[in-house]
């Protein structure tokens, strides 16, 4: 049995059946944050709009066979972010209202992981519902991503940048350790394979041993060819206020949802043990970590005990698997079917990734031509 198997196994019986159905929350979600066009609304962020928001629900409905809701998402973001076509514009990352009472794009310069991921909703979404439409959008999407929000480091490599504007200052670059998901980037060389996927793939294990102090990743990078990789801000080179925070756990989640197969995950498992370490000693993640790797004292959110689920299942720690599945348990509201005190936008994303890589409700192909795809529940029944 492999480790994420078996981790697989204990969150089951650690969740049991009626707490935890990802299913149920996809609904809980949609209900509470899904406008009926289509717009993924954060009420912490003053009713903003991100692509961040927009690429997973379009994943959600995709992973729950949610063809409707993914329709209407697709619509809204296809209007309102990238001016009525993904294939030739990449979408703004954030809409709102505006300080003159409008609403429309707050900032009009991109996201490169949200832009990412519905590149890959899109051509997933083809293959799975059969839909051409969906798997061309993706695909021109995705040759706009590597002609933008992409570069070839001198002494690294290929990279993704965080944004089409704004991240390479002189001679240094902005990166963000949690932009760049291996599981898509395999299945994305496949389906283009003259793109940069794989070769920014084969560089995140080294990206994320080369700027992780302490073992805990990183919200934020600088890198320069001179000093390689250090703690950054996301608009300068600069240490002082790094941390490693709400992006950051995105890193831990994405390493955990890699095949046990795959020696990259291996490589990032090691160079992210810091997270593992101070788990066993600490009822919840941490909120913050210095640009040291020193862990602050606040605990995450309840988001964070999710993500970290498939990590901690990949160790595998059954006893810490558990103790955090309880951590997201404790905090279900019974009346909302959301989680947390205050049920958060960003948290409910969280742990539906989270709850359902553990449910196998989805899991990602793990080699041969299959690698990196995304498969679902529903197709098995």
């Amino acid at each position: 049995m492999g480790v994420a198997l078996a981790g697989w196994l204990v969150a089951s019986n650690a969740l049991g059946q009626s707490d935890a159905d990802p299913a149920h929350l996809w609904h809980a979600y949609t209900a509470q944050f899904l406008s009926s066009d289509g717009r993924v609304i954060d009420p912490q962020g003053d009713d903003r709009t991100t692509s961040e928001g927009q690429s997973y629900a379009l994943f959600f409905a995709l992973v729950n066979n949610d063809e409707a809701h993914f329709e209407t998402v697709l619509a809204w973001t296809e209007k309102n972010l990238a001016g009525g076509d993904l294939g030739e514009h990449l979408p703004a990352w954030e809409w709102g209202k505006r300080k003159d009472g409008t609403w429309g794009a707050l900032d009009p310069n991109s996201a490169a992981d949200s832009d990412l991921w519905i590149a890959y909703d899109l051509i997933e979404a083809g293959r799975l519902w059969k839909d051409s439409r969906y798997s061309g959008l993706g695909l021109r999407l995705l040759g706009q991503i590597a002609r933008r929000e992409t570069a070839v480091l001198p002494g690294f490599g290929p990279v993704l940048l965080p944004a089409a504007n704004g991240f390479h200052l002189k001679n240094s670059w902005i990166l963000n350790p949690c932009y760049t998901p291996v599981f898509l980037l395999e299945r994305l060389a496949k389906v283009d394979p003259a793109g940069p996927w794989i070769g920014i793939a084969i560089k995140t294990p080294e990206l994320i041993e080369r700027s992780s102090p302490g073992g805990f990743a990183m919200d934020w990078v600088s890198y320069t060819p001179e000093t390689g990789f250090k703690p950054s801000l996301s608009n300068a080179v600069k240490e002082q206020g790094a941390l490693g925070s709400y992006d950051a756990i995105r890193v831990y989640l994405w390493t955990g949802m890699l095949s046990d197969e795959l020696p990259a995950k291996r490589r990032m498992m090691h160079a992210l043990s810091g997270m593992s370490q101070y788990l066993t000693q600490h009822g919840a993640p941490p909120e913050k970590v210095s640009n040291q790797g020193v862990p602050l004292a606040t605990d995450g959110p309840v988001g964070f005990s999710a993500a970290v689920l498939p990590f901690l299942a990949s160790i595998p720690d059954p006893a810490e698997v558990a103790r955090q599945t309880e951590r997201v348990k404790s905090q279900l509201g019974e009346k909302t079917g959301l989680y947390g005190k205050v049920p958060t936008y960003y948290d409910q994303n969280l742990i539906l990734f989270g709850s359902g890589w553990m449910a196998r409700q989805y899991s990602f192909g793990s080699g041969g031509a299959s690698v990196g795809e995304l498969i679902v529940s529903w197709t098995h029944g």
